[in-house]
């Protein structure tokens, strides 16, 4: 969660100590922009994929630390919760073959670390949440070792000043309150990076945004938590209420929430790391010693530490990364809408869908942040999350009224457009014609969006299947809600081991 922070609370420095920092960190960054000196452009891509760990019956297992110990590859890492991991993907330039390169890679790097964590009792599980998961698996013993989980969750909870409080209403309603933020460990997500320079920062960026309901709605992979089947994709909401450091009278006040969407689009990334300074006070004040406008003025790149660990703790579903490498500072958007899962083909097919629709989102003569209201893109983030591939989405449409009647706002033709049709119409050509522009070969091309054609025209995601899988054995066989659960969940990591994408899966 951010930043990897080593820290007690006796390290947490005073806020306006902390503040200076983050202002002076704004100073640097923005001369740096202004001497033009990040790296050059280069086309580079890079994920991150969230693990659950489940037994060979399916349910939860609380073993992140053996797993890691027995995988013992720098690549593999802790996670929130004694039940999840993390794998690292090293950044691939983004041409070529390189869709098919990265299934090679994943496929054989997740095969030997599931080998590996079997030999402790746990296998590696690709999916948003693990349908498994009962609320007393997400109490404060199973919090992750180490003073960075520990610290921030004791953090939030002090800025909340209550219990942490679940009320989510879906097909079926789940209320519940939790002493701890472990129940935000329950999402596993997939993050996708892309590099990109200053001057194209803002346009990507935005395109992203606009187009973060369609690929959250093609993705979803989430639809139990805790027993309960809620949204297809649940994690959104479960992360925007468990990180939630609002009491309902700031909630009430229009405080903005660490969890955030945003509310505008933008200019150039200084906005968003300002709007982060301006908004937010610090969860985690921890100063380092450096003096970024020192560095910058002796000709050194700047660390800017405030700035990414207070960054970090600003859970935006795009979020901006000011990152070194090789001794150059670069700029990434971070991609943390989707869920992981279900296969490697599924990962590689959505993102494949993302890196090809946000470059041809954003080089288009009329960019759709033109003509979408940004209050209209947050709400099909939300309808996507609740409804999946059932969803209907604001969309620009041609002509000056749209099609849609009584379902057209604003008069400039965005109207309601089912989000399979709209993703076949228009985003899948859009999309293909993206991947063209990075020089990626046509046959991952059309292998990967082939993918995303298939789901919209069978109507199946992982979480169209879950539920499906779930209601079968719940009607067919006669079981009970938690026995129907696992064994969906037994199927589940069978079919995702085989490989296949998640389309193609039979339901029982």
């Amino acid at each position: 969660m951010g930043e990897k922070v080593v820290a007690s609370s006796a390290e947490l420095a005073d806020r306006q100590q902390y503040r200076r920092k983050l202002r002076q960190c704004l100073e640097a960054l923005g001369r740096m922009l202004a001497e033009q000196r990040f790296d050059r452009p280069r086309a580079v891509m890079g994920l991150e994929i969230e693990l659950n760990l489940a037994d060979d019956s399916g349910r939860p297992v609380m073993l992140n630390e053996p797993v890691l110990e027995s995988i013992a590859s720098g690549d593999f890492q802790t996670e929130l919760g004694r039940f999840n991991v993390e794998v690292n993907i090293a950044p691939h330039p983004l041409d070529g073959r390189v869709f098919e390169e990265l299934r090679e890679e994943i496929d054989t790097g997740l095969r030997y670390a599931d080998r590996k964590a079997a030999e402790v009792g746990a296998r590696l599980v690709t999916v948003g949440i693990l349908p498994t998961l009962a609320p007393g698996d997400a109490v404060l013993d199973n919090l992750s070792p180490g003073d960075r989980y520990q610290l921030l969750n004791d953090r939030i909870l002090a800025a909340r000043g209550e219990n942490i409080t679940l009320d989510i209403d879906g097909v079926e309603r789940l209320r519940m309150d939790s002493a701890s933020v472990v129940p935000e460990a329950a999402c596993t997500s997939l993050q996708l990076h892309l590099q990109v320079t200053p001057d194209r920062f803002a346009g990507v960026w935005n395109a992203a945004q606009a187009l973060t309901g369609p690929q959250l709605a093609l993705g979803a992979n989430s639809p139990f938590l805790f027993g309960r089947e809620l949204w297809r994709e649940t994690r959104c909401i479960l992360f925007e209420q468990a990180c939630d450091t609002r009491p309902d009278e700031l909630k009430a006040q229009g405080v903005r929430p660490i969890t955030w969407f945003g509310e505008r689009w933008i200019d150039s990334v200084t906005d968003l790391f300002e709007e982060n300074v301006r908004y937010f006070p610090s969860l985690l004040p921890i100063c380092d010693d450096e003096d970024p406008l020192l560095v910058l003025a002796a000709g050194g790149v700047p660390r800017l530490r405030e700035l990414r660990l207070h960054n970090g703790t600003i859970y935006r579903w795009n979020r901006p990364i000011y990152d070194i490498a090789g001794g150059v500072p670069h700029l990434r958007v971070e991609n943390r809408s989707l869920p992981a899962g279900p296969t490697v083909v599924d990962t590689l097919a959505n993102a494949a869908f993302y890196y090809g629709l946000v470059r041809a989102l954003a080089e288009q003569s009329r960019p759709v942040w033109t003509r979408l209201p940004f209050a209209l893109a947050a709400e099909n983030f939300h309808l996507a999350a609740r409804h999946g591939l059932d969803a209907e989405l604001w969309w620009p449409r041609p002509g000056r009224l749209g099609a849609r009647g009584p379902a057209v706002r604003g008069g400039g033709g965005v109207a309601r457009v089912p989000v399979r049709e709209l993703v076949l119409d228009e985003l899948l050509p859009l999309a293909y014609r993206g991947l063209d522009a990075w020089g990626v070969e046509p046959h991952d091309r059309d292998r990967y969006l082939g993918i995303i054609e298939q789901r919209c025209v069978r109507n199946m995601n992982g979480a169209a299947w879950q539920s499906a899988a779930f209601h079968d054995r719940r009607e067919r066989l006669g079981l009970d809600r938690a026995s129907a659960l696992a064994d969906m969940t037994r199927r589940y990591m069978e079919l995702m081991r085989e490989g296949e994408p998640v389309h193609s899966w039979p339901v029982r």
